[in-house]
């Protein structure tokens, strides 16, 4: 093990172990060192690890502390490694997403206000205007959002969030029964929002899973029969 990879793990051990505990500043680097037995370059290093995935915090002129630890924040962190993913492992993605989004609208149904459930109907016809794909992704990505939002949890907001924005590096509309996937798209956003409306936790979360599907299988079209996704696959999913 690096002496990098030991700071990283003694870090993540103080605070799994509550050791240092949310909003706590971190201990003098002299102590750090000492204890986990690496230089401060390694601390150092450990500890940028740390703030990118959002568990710790530098403060300017104050000091480093342990963050707030909000597990959407914690959540939110996991974009930087799931941007990365090819469409392969996106796809394997998308039977955790179908769960999700399916629980979300359920819990949508439930407790979206009217005002909320104007913004889904704003959406959709903002989408239905237009012919034009990237257009398409503000108004999608706030229909969904809103949903995401109104599920009233947090961290599901967070992951979906994650979730969303890599598949929209596909664009489903290019490819040659694009028409046709825009239209199905476009239904199956008033078909959730109507369930939603309508106060139907089943409906709304059937709705949903079944327009996750049909966006996995869009996605689909993408891989050749290798499957190994062209280069260049580039635009918003549905």
């Amino acid at each position: 093990m690096s002496a990098v990879d030991r700071a990283l793990h003694g870090l993540r051990h103080m605070i799994a172990t509550e050791r240092l505990v949310a909003g706590q500043r971190m201990p003098p680097e002299s102590e750090l060192c000492d204890e986990l037995d690496v230089s401060r370059g390694s601390l150092r290093e450990a500890i940028r690890m740390l703030a990118a995935l959002r568990v710790i915090e530098p403060r300017h002129g104050s000091g480093t502390y342990v963050s707030q630890l909000r597990s959407e924040d914690i959540i939110g962190s996991l974009s930087l490694t799931v941007d990365l993913l090819p469409l392969t492992g996106l796809l394997e993605l998308y039977e955790i997403r179908r769960v999700l989004e399916s629980h979300a609208a359920a819990q949508a149904a439930a407790r979206m206000t009217e005002s909320g459930i104007r913004t889904l109907y704003a959406c959709i016809e903002e989408m239905e205007a237009t012919s034009d794909p990237a257009a398409t992704f503000a108004p999608n990505q706030r229909f969904h959002a809103e949903i995401a939002r109104a599920s009233g949890n947090p961290a599901l907001e967070a992951m979906l969030e994650v979730f969303r924005p890599r598949s929209h590096n596909y664009q489903v509309y290019d490819l040659p029964e694009g028409v046709r996937i825009k239209r199905a798209s476009d239904d199956d956003h008033r078909v959730i929002a109507e369930a939603i409306a309508n106060r139907d936790p089943v409906a709304a979360a059937t709705a949903a899973a079944a327009h996750a599907a049909h966006t996995e299988k869009w996605l689909r079209g993408y891989l050749p029969d290798d499957g190994v996704p062209p280069s260049g696959a580039a635009g918003n999913s549905a």
